[in-house]
């Protein structure tokens, strides 16, 4: 299914889902730009979908406040918070006390159990491949993803733990994974990387680090 019938479908159902009145209200008036773009060149590419996802995410604080993510990402008991920090807003032009609020935010968010991911909105634009594997990292640390049936059991956790790596994975982290030799560990990489489910990152006569061929 394309994004934009993906993204109607989703938005509808939040809402008629929704019994809190402030985050509904919120959700009726839509997303802003960098959100979307979040959406659209980040999630949904490395996902597939927007499961577990939900916007404007309500949350007390510790004023007893209340304050709202980006987004939320709760697959089970976990619990993901992404937040989409723009440049003039939340760097050159911040002011202290925002600085300040912004710091308190994270730090009340993640001693409440919340993994925080700021992605700034220009990494958005300009690295969106990067972006993805960040947050295909967020997904494989609270899910076990579907990999094909195609793939033996090794190169399938082989693909789960690269899912966890928030940096391209060497041999030697694939042999320590699965307590296996780095040189069987190469061919295991080898394999993936011409089922093209991995792509070399660092390397060209002699491989050194793959990732997820996003």
């Amino acid at each position: 299914m394309k994004f934009e019938q993906s993204f109607e479908a989703f938005m509808a159902s939040q809402i008629a889902a929704e019994a809190n009145g402030r985050r509904k209200e919120r959700l009726k008036r839509g997303l802003g730009h960098a959100e979307m773009e979040f959406l659209r060149s980040v999630w949904f590419p490395a996902a597939g979908h927007f499961e577990h996802l939900y916007p404007e995410w309500e949350v007390r604080d510790f004023a007893n406040g209340y304050r709202y993510l980006d987004f939320a990402y709760m697959p089970g008991d976990a619990k993901g918070a992404i937040e989409i920090q723009g440049y003039s807003t939340h760097a050159r032009d911040l002011e202290l006390w925002r600085f300040k609020d912004l710091c308190l935010r994270h730090c009340h968010l993640a001693l409440d159990g919340w993994m925080v991911m700021p992605i700034a909105y220009p990494s958005i634009m300009e690295s969106p491949k990067q972006c993805q594997q960040l947050m295909l990292s967020l997904v494989g640390k609270f899910i076990s993803s579907h990999v094909s049936e195609r793939l033996s059991w090794v190169e399938s956790e082989a693909i789960r733990f690269a899912r966890r790596m928030v940096r391209p994975l060497t041999p030697s982290d694939l042999a320590s994974h699965l307590q296996v030799s780095t040189k069987y560990a190469r061919k295991v990489l080898r394999s993936l990387c011409e089922k093209q489910l991995l792509v070399v990152t660092s390397g060209h006569a002699r491989a050194r680090m793959y990732q997820l061929n996003v």
